[in-house]
């Protein structure tokens, strides 16, 4: 058994669920240093010296430092030099500052110091953190290819000394390792009725890059054509949402049978009645919500792009990946009026997607890490 301190500055939502699932279900001792997931820029800046502190305090000399993308690990290592020096590290890429999309209206939220520019510094610092550690994980293929496709025209904006030789460095330290799902916590003692009419599903956060504007015009299409249907809307809100959403409730009105942040035992219940999830995101480099809906025996249709096509076996592409707006319409179309196919299609999909429980991933993330420190190790 090793001891891992896994160093989490933005402990919340995904990364929470994602670090306490790994704790529960590994083989290692695994100890959590975090801080709460608001405020992410100055998580980037100063929660690593914040958690170095702590960390020298706990006097611990662990076997292995695993560190998530929000924590600049080359101050954190700077600062715990005296402890660390001889300690492997790895971090692991839930997102990176490079390749996130920005909103169109940079003229509020986060954006809006920088008026929708992209602030490069924020970009730098997962790029120096993963120059500092021994091994760096990205959480799918998408986007570890994404990152690397993005990186090369990046360094060269910079005058000189652009270190383009870091790229091929930092690729041969990387590779993919998915985010394992607690799917245990979504289990019901007792399966709900089906719906009268289809439920459609929405379990993502209510925010630009996952493109509600689409999500929406896709539901207003059906419902224009007369097909019956019924939405719950779930996920998280941060800050203000977007107006889509307050259009959408008045034109959907009825149709709407929950619409806000869920909490566990009505989340539950909806991924079980739901019979079909959309997305129609911008921006996703797993994938987490999506997976939980498709376990709980709902239909999903995603766009081909993006990691949704890794997350599915290539035999239901046809059936869940669309194109374009208007073949989401016409996919959507058929789910809602052929419901049996529908149900039988997601009930084979869920026994597809159980790789990546915590059951499954758990072994291969304890053996890497093992690996890991055999290879810095003496």
């Amino acid at each position: 058994m090793y001891h891992i301190h896994l160093i989490s500055p933005y402990h919340g939502g995904s990364h929470q669920a994602w670090a306490e699932g790994w704790q529960q279900s590994s083989q290692h001792d695994i100890i959590l240093h975090t801080l709460p997931d608001r405020f992410w820029k100055w998580r980037m800046h100063g929660g690593a010296i914040t958690l170095a502190r702590r960390f020298l305090a706990a006097k611990a000399q662990p076997d292995l430092i695993v560190a998530t993308d929000m924590l600049d690990l080359t101050t954190f290592l700077a600062l715990t030099r005296s402890q660390t020096v001889v300690i492997p590290t790895a971090l692991y890429l839930h997102e990176n500052q490079l390749t996130y999309p920005l909103p169109e209206d940079g003229r509020s939220g986060p954006m809006r110091r920088q008026l929708g520019e992209r602030d490069q510094h924020y970009a730098f610092i997962n790029i120096a953190s993963m120059l500092a550690a021994d091994t760096v994980f990205f959480n799918s293929a998408y986007h570890l290819n994404s990152f690397f496709a993005a990186l090369p025209n990046f360094l060269k904006h910079f005058p000189e000394y652009n270190e383009l030789n870091m790229v091929r460095t930092l690729q041969k330290k990387s590779q993919v390792l998915p985010v394992g799902i607690n799917f245990a916590r979504l289990a019901l003692d007792e399966k709900p009725e089906p719906n009268r009419v289809p439920l459609i599903l929405w379990n993502q956060r209510w925010e630009y890059d996952k493109n509600p504007e689409a999500f929406f015009a896709a539901l207003f299409a059906v419902a224009e054509a007369g097909i019956e249907f019924e939405v719950a809307l779930c996920g998280q809100q941060y800050g203000k949402r977007p107006s889509i959403f307050t259009k959408a409730l008045q034109e959907l009105g009825a149709r709407v049978i929950h619409a806000g942040h869920a909490d566990l035992p009505t989340y539950r219940r909806l991924l079980w009645q739901a019979d079909v999830t959309l997305s129609t995101a911008h921006h996703e480099f797993f994938g987490i919500s999506v997976l939980e809906a498709i376990h709980c025996h709902t239909f999903p249709l995603l766009p081909n792009r993006l990691s949704y096509p890794e997350l599915l076996p290539p035999e239901f592409h046809e059936a869940c990946l669309y194109q374009n707006e208007a073949d989401l319409v016409q996919k959507l179309t058929l789910a809602l009026t052929n419901r049996n196919a529908t149900t039988e299609t997601a009930r084979k999909l869920a026994t597809a997607v159980s790789r990546f429980s915590w059951q499954q991933l758990a072994p291969i993330y304890d053996e890497q890490m093992r690996t890991i420190s055999r290879k810095i190790t003496p």
